[in-house]
């Protein structure tokens, strides 16, 4: 890409950081309708403590396999040309709803303290559906430092099926922050050396874009801990049916237009021991740039692979296995979504029995601090526990989403309210 173009992009975005300034919702008083109050205060967690023996490191090591090339060009030629982001965003037949026009149950969801400056529900059809719940976000300015990818600004959120498995990604367009708009592509994996796919059929909670590619944790049976989705290869599909798959008319993904084969996983160590990642994020702030990581009050990061062939892949040793560069324990309670910015952690945490609200702390190797709010200085201020944070680092903004809401506030606020 171009200086000249880096440079009208960068000038975009000082333009949509004065206007998201100047449009915060002003959503305290939605969220304080959930009494603060009434929340218990949690302990402490302390500081975190550093794992550096190689039992505690083997735990979390991952080893990659990569779909054949053979077999992703097979499926290809028999679907038809990929397509690219753009191209979905172009076909978005579904409108995310504004805050206010928002029902109080679903606003209830959102944090207390500090509150949201941009909040959205999902359009009706979909917020009323029980058969999918939304798990996880990430966007564009994750793919890419200047916060677009190609012409786009861009969310991406991971819903996973209530029965049944099946996992989704909603593609939503972001380039006007009053108007947002979406449509779905179903996750799926090769199958037959690529003369056919399955549904990814396992619960997700955790997502991140990185440069090209797409990285999902898993949970259930299988040892697959994280599946790769190449945003350069999303197929269309050709018939409108509830099968996954090739059928006799063409091919299906449960209804959806479009579809995103794997391209590769990474495995849990074949010990019964090994640790899942169950929370993922991106840090830019260390070089390289690295996938956080939680999961049984364990924080890690991988860093990403520097090789100009492997973009958006972890770095891998000779053997193909992924190995974090530092681990830590937090005693933070039911850990959900993780951030990490330099020295500091941010972890969402579970959720208060009376209020629902969870608690967001920022934790490091000396102590840890929670975001605060009410009289009683409560800590249980957060949304309902997520299992996903993302930062968009070109507007100072952290995504999430809870309940039926996908929410941003500044970075700098939650750092604000901590107690």
């Amino acid at each position: 890409m171009s200086a000249r173009g880096r440079h009208r992009r960068r000038k975009r975005g000082r333009a949509l950081r004065a206007v998201l300034t100047g449009a915060a919702l002003g959503l305290t008083a939605a969220a304080t309708m959930i009494s603060a109050s009434q929340a218990t205060v949690g302990s402490d967690p302390g500081g975190l403590k550093s794992l550096t023996s190689a039992s505690d490191l083997g735990q979390l090591e991952l080893r990659e396999t990569l779909e054949p090339q053979r077999s992703l060009d097979r499926l290809a030629s028999a679907m038809g040309r990929p397509v690219g982001v753009d191209a979905v965003l172009k076909s978005a037949d579904h409108t995310l709803r504004d805050a206010s026009d928002c029902t109080t149950d679903e606003k209830s969801a959102l944090p207390v303290e500090p509150a949201a400056t941009r909040a959205y529900c999902w359009d009706s059809g979909d917020a009323a559906d029980p058969a999918w719940t939304p798990r996880s976000v990430t966007t564009s300015g994750d793919a890419d430092e200047d916060g677009w990818w190609g012409s786009n600004r861009v969310i991406l959120s991971g819903w996973s099926a209530n029965a049944g498995g099946l996992a989704r990604v909603a593609f939503v367009n972001a380039a006007d922050p009053a108007r947002l708009t979406y449509t779905w592509a179903l996750l799926a994996v090769p199958t037959d050396g690529g003369r056919d796919y399955r549904g990814l059929v396992s619960t997700i909670s955790g997502m991140v874009w990185y440069q090209d590619k797409l990285l999902v944790t898993t949970t259930g049976g299988t040892r697959d801990a994280l599946y790769v989705y190449d945003m350069n290869r999303i197929q269309r599909t050709t018939v409108t049916a509830s099968a996954v798959g090739r059928v006799r008319e063409g091919w299906s993904a449960a209804g959806y237009r479009y579809v995103l084969p794997a391209v590769g996983s990474y495995r849990l160590s074949a010990d019964k021991s090994a640790v899942r990642p169950v929370g993922l994020s991106l840090d830019r702030s260390t070089v390289p740039d690295s996938l956080v990581a939680s999961g049984a009050k364990r924080l890690w990061r991988y860093p990403f692979s520097r090789d100009p062939a492997r973009t958006g892949l972890l770095a891998t040793d000779s053997a193909g296995r992924a190995v974090p560069e530092e681990a830590y324990a937090t005693k933070v309670t039911g850990v959900g979504g993780v951030l990490a910015n330099g020295t500091s952690w941010y972890l969402g945490g579970a959720a208060g029995e009376q209020s629902g609200h969870g608690s967001l702390w920022r934790q490091d190797a000396k102590d840890a601090k929670a975001t605060e709010c009410g009289a009683d200085e409560t800590h249980q201020c957060w949304s309902a526990q997520t299992g996903s944070l993302s930062y968009w680092q070109e507007t100072g903004e952290v995504w999430s989403v809870s309940g039926r809401m996908l929410f941003a506030l500044p970075l700098n606020s939650i750092d604000s309210s901590l107690g």
